[in-house]
């Protein structure tokens, strides 16, 4: 089956793939969501691709530009993820800039300390004054400008000190609703594992059940 079959007005991707990131936690993540599908991929990185200015005002727009990028150069298709952390006490920040409050060393520390620090300054000290969300946009580019694009999203609260050495970025700091654990206290099955070993829970996790849906079923 090609990469170019349409299926319930979605194209069914096969074949080899690039995931468009430099991260290497998002690469470990993304990496282990599609092994069940069989798509062997390389990443933007391994193959010397440059990244793309992310001049995009949504997750959504981030995504296609990294996933488009990397399709154009690589002459196959590609998958990006864009996320970040909303913080509703902050106006939404860090949003899209997530890993830019981490500067040019990715410092997420530092970028945890900052929204703890913000959050301090507007009196938000319980846990209803701290919700905040993950988000998760899923871009699937091909070389002729075909794009399929998923969002995913987890709720919870922004909680102090940061807890566990699991995962990357914000992951220490948020916890989901429901939960007892932050994400960097959870094993990499427990917080994007699919069923039926896993339940899905990151908002990576949750949009790629929607892609999967679509596109690799």
């Amino acid at each position: 089956m090609s990469s170019l079959e349409q299926t319930r007005g979605h194209r069914k991707l096969s074949g080899a793939l690039v995931i468009a990131t430099h991260n290497p936690g998002k690469l470990a993540e993304l990496r282990d969501l599609l092994a069940p599908f069989g798509i062997a991929a390389q990443s933007a990185g391994e193959l010397g691709l440059t990244e793309p200015e992310e001049s995009g005002k949504t997750f959504t727009a981030n995504a296609r530009i990294k996933a488009a990028a990397a399709a154009n150069a690589a002459g196959r298709p590609a998958f990006a993820d864009d996320s970040g952390l909303v913080v509703d006490s902050l106006g939404g920040d860090p949003g899209i800039h997530s890993a830019r409050w981490a500067g040019p060393d990715k410092d997420f520390r530092f970028a945890m300390n900052r929204i703890q620090t913000l959050l301090i300054e507007r009196g938000a000290k319980t846990p209803a004054q701290r919700r905040a969300h993950f988000v998760a946009a899923l871009c699937l580019a091909w070389p002729d400008g075909h794009v399929e694009e998923f969002e995913g999203r987890v709720d919870g609260v922004v909680t102090w000190p940061p807890r566990g050495d699991e995962g990357f970025g914000y992951d220490p700091l948020f916890l989901p609703d429901g939960h007892e654990r932050t994400f960097g206290q959870m094993s990499a099955e427990e917080k994007h594992g699919l069923p039926p070993k896993g339940k899905g829970l990151s908002h990576r996790a949750r949009a790629f059940v929607k892609l999967a849906d679509a596109c690799l079923r």
